[in-house]
């Protein structure tokens, strides 16, 4: 139920501060299964929401706003050659504790008071 409340409040947001078009499939998959493998969630809003434990190898997430979204223990790692792209997100204030990010493309990435896999804080383009 609280997903699902997340997931109405983030596409309110999305659709009223007119941020990118979503694959409707895509967005569909995310928030009925928490498994988006190869989805393309690039420009996406998902300020603040809980991903914890979703399954998104080789998600496009090039520019997605991440800002203060849980992603503890979900799967960000590449899958086959396609890699995740974080590149150019917002994490700042991300909580990535025990996520997978191998293979993740994180160049330009916004990592300010972000809490990677192992526990530590970094404070990159605060």
């Amino acid at each position: 139920m609280k997903r699902i409340l997340t997931a109405l409040m983030v596409a309110a947001t999305m659709f009223a501060s007119g941020a990118y078009a979503l694959n409707e499939a895509d967005w569909q998959k995310l928030w009925t299964t928490g498994d988006c493998v190869k989805c393309d969630l690039s420009g996406a809003n998902l300020e603040g929401t809980s991903l914890a434990y979703a399954n998104l190898a080789g998600a496009d997430l090039n520019g997605a706003d991440l800002r203060g979204a849980n992603l503890n223990s979900a799967n960000l790692s590449g899958a086959d050659v396609i890699s995740v792209s974080l590149q150019g997100a917002d994490l700042s204030g991300t909580d990535l504790t025990g996520a997978d990010l191998k293979g993740a493309n994180m160049k330009g990435a916004i990592l300010c008071n972000t809490t990677m896999p192992d526990g530590s804080v970094i404070y990159s383009g605060c």
